[in-house]
């Protein structure tokens, strides 16, 4: 953990001598996660414990149109879930003890892809993306569920995709805090072409991790899928915090409960 000095000078006497304060850091980091289309922050939460125990704040939350919302669903577009985005990080943002500094934003599938689009909005340090969707710029207000027919996403996703053309991936391009990318091996939704253009799009990251989860659908529908991304996740995170911090604490080990919910259910991202 950081540790500040403070220098002081202590009456005595009616004279002073010097002193010095040497305390913590009251701030610790931050970390947001952005569920993927169809899915809840039900998904998130057993991560959300698991990071919260390396010393960080963590928020979870429903976008509109999924959980208690989900009559929502049809109406839904980009610009409403990014709102979403936003006012949740303003929410986490502003907590007493989250250094402002220091937030992380975990992103999934379509909450991958808002993540990204969020580091060009807000202070950001630390951005995971698992299986991050890419859709293109325009039709930015059309509902969410017609994107699909009105976008060729098919063909689209199919490609590389150069990051002045795309909100997302020129984020990416500009973002220079940490990043980590997870690919889904046997992943329908998100073919390879998306996550080279997530890849080629972070130019100058402060640092890259990317890792391929074996075996791997996009949803994670397997309990080791589950559990490696967990792992994956958290050893991630610890790297990040307690290197931000000095790199003078161990983190703990990644659990997974055995009745963990799948990500995403298996639905076009």
């Amino acid at each position: 953990m950081s540790i500040h000095d403070h220098t002081i000078h202590i009456p005595v006497d009616g004279e002073s001598i010097a002193g010095t304060i040497v305390a913590p850091s009251t701030k610790i980091p931050g970390v947001l996660f952005v569920h993927g289309w169809g899915g809840s922050q039900e998904q998130y939460l057993a991560r959300a414990r698991e990071i919260a125990a390396l010393g960080c704040i963590c928020l979870t939350f429903d976008l509109r149109g999924h959980a208690g919302t989900q009559p929502l669903q049809d109406t839904v577009s980009r610009e409403n879930s990014l709102h979403d985005v936003l006012a949740a990080y303003d929410v986490l943002a502003s907590q007493r003890d989250v250094d402002p500094d220091a937030i992380a934003v975990v992103g999934s599938s379509y909450g991958g892809y808002l993540a990204a689009i969020l580091t060009a909005m807000r202070p950001v340090k630390w951005l995971a993306l698992r299986v991050p969707a890419l859709y293109r710029d325009s039709n930015w207000e059309m509902p969410k569920r017609e994107l699909h027919k009105g976008q060729d996403l098919g063909v689209y996703r199919q490609t590389l995709v150069p990051a002045e053309e795309n909100r997302a991936l020129r984020a990416c391009a500009d973002f220079r805090g940490d990043v980590l990318i997870v690919e889904s091996e046997r992943d329908t939704i998100i073919p390879h072409a998306v996550i080279s253009s997530y890849l080629e799009a972070c130019e100058e990251p402060r640092s890259m991790t990317y890792r391929v989860i074996k075996g791997a659908d996009h949803g994670l529908s397997e309990q080791s899928s589950q559990r490696a991304y967990t792992a994956l996740l958290v050893s991630w995170m610890t790297e990040m915090v307690f290197g931000a911090r000095g790199g003078d604490e161990v983190g703990q080990a990644a659990t997974m409960p055995e009745t963990a919910l799948p990500e995403a259910p298996p639905t076009p991202g």
